[in-house]
């Protein structure tokens, strides 16, 4: 286990969110609880923000302050070490990294995500939610085995010599464990998916969901030995033989072994598994009109004479149909969770106050 790899783990578990991507971070702590929706009025002047206005105010020529106020979210203020920090983390990232964004551009995507954070911490302290040192505990403990780590005093070490503490990350992780918990009550929590709407799915998406099936098949190719129609005949009938023989003795990829003249044959005829869409359609046809152990009658193709076993396919039947139902109710799912965080993260901004000053 290399020492660098765990440094950068010590940066993500402080920063690490929840409600986004990895280097995101829950920043800050509400100053007690978000102040009740204000009765939207005309500002009684033009720099007075009204609720779910977002106002961008210039910085003020403050270059000496070291951690000014980039944003004030309600009665809670983002520091621009808050969001150094983020961008930090996110450099961190290599993939991330190699964005080629500068920190400015950085800051305009960051900055946003930051803002989100916050007002889903800020809606947690109005639930009341609450997070036992029993769950932090274990979060951080699950955490740092994903990294291999020997021990927490190991851990505590590498995040000392980062200037970072254990306190600090314990308070990151209880942030985002609060926030899961505000996620699941608001909206996790209020999505269904009901049987009638997975079959409706399942109706008009069964051309797709079936290009996505996979099978397993066996073939035995015979090349005639010339152009002319003689040459195809002797390779259909030799063809027809060897299907017999494979029929006859119930070892298919040892006839296809000795016989056939295609570069499956070493492997006793084998096609692997394959998705469908992977032959060519008219094969993958004749393939696919067999049940699984069947062996087709020879096949002519511009190679040559084709004979094919079909090991094994999934189909949108029994146990097959089983797992594709749950893979449709998880992307319906899915898709109404995304929906339903969406229009929560717009109704809490449309009843805040949000103040940009950078």
């Amino acid at each position: 286990m290399t020492r660098t790899p765990l440094r950068l783990v010590g940066l993500a578990l402080l920063l690490g969110g929840c409600a986004f991507p990895s280097w995101m971070p829950l920043v800050g702590t509400p100053k007690g609880p978000p102040p009740p929706a204000p009765v939207a009025a005309k500002p009684t002047s033009p720099d007075m923000p009204v609720p779910g206005d977002v106002r961008i105010r210039p910085p003020a020529n403050d270059d000496g302050v070291a951690d000014r106020v980039v944003a004030v979210v309600n009665n809670d203020a983002i520091t621009l070490s808050e969001l150094q920090e983020t961008i930090v983390a996110f450099r961190a990232d290599t993939k991330q990294g190699r964005s080629g964004l500068s920190d400015d551009e950085l800051a305009k995507q960051v900055l946003p995500k930051l803002i989100d954070s916050r007002l889903q911490l800020q809606e947690a302290e109005r639930e009341k939610i609450n997070v036992e040192d029993q769950e932090v505990s274990e979060e951080i403990a699950e955490r740092i085995k994903l990294y291999n780590a020997k021990s927490v005093e190991e851990f505590e070490k590498l995040l000392k010599d980062q200037g970072i503490t254990m306190e600090a990350v314990r308070k990151r992780v209880r942030e985002g464990l609060r926030v899961q918990k505000v996620i699941r009550r608001k909206v996790a929590l209020r999505v269904s998916v009901t049987d009638a709407e997975i079959v409706q799915y399942l109706e008009e998406n069964r051309p797709k969901l079936e290009t996505g099936l996979s099978y397993h098949a066996r073939h035995i190719l015979v090349v005639p030995d010339g152009s002319d129609d003689a040459a195809w005949e002797a390779a259909r009938i030799k063809a027809d033989i060897l299907r017999t023989q494979a029929l006859e003795t119930g070892d298919f990829a040892a006839v296809a072994r000795q016989h056939s003249q295609d570069a499956s044959a070493k492997d006793g005829g084998d096609l692997g598994t394959l998705k469908r869409g992977e032959l060519a359609q008219d094969i993958e046809s004749e393939i696919l009109k067999l049940e699984a152990g069947q062996i087709s009658p020879p096949y002519r193709s511009s190679l040559g004479y084709h004979v094919f076993r079909l090991e094994s396919k999934d189909s949108l039947e029994g146990d097959g149909l089983v797992r594709v139902k749950q893979q449709i109710r998880e992307i319906l799912f899915r898709q109404k969770y995304e929906a339903r965080l969406e229009a929560w993260l717009k109704e809490i901004k449309q009843r805040a106050i949000i103040e940009v000053r950078m």
